[in-house]
């Protein structure tokens, strides 16, 4: 396995942990009441459903690409 590869699968768990985190304070009351009334979550919970989706992304996407080179 190359550097890259694992490199990849690193930066891909750091996504998904990030949107466990982003899954966990969507839920919390605070959360649930910021989004009722304004309709929109807090930019905590935005920042780490970002991350963890470009986390994610990225990670998978040097994983395959990583394995090509």
């Amino acid at each position: 396995m190359k550097s890259s590869q694992l490199f990849g699968i690193v930066i891909f768990a750091i996504g998904i942990v990030l949107l466990y985190f982003a899954y966990n304070a969507s839920n919390a009351p605070v959360d649930q009441i910021t989004n009722a009334v304004t309709g929109r979550f807090t930019n905590q919970t935005m920042w780490y459903l970002l991350g963890g989706i470009a986390a994610a992304l990225g990670g998978g996407l040097l994983f395959v690409v990583g394995r090509r080179a």
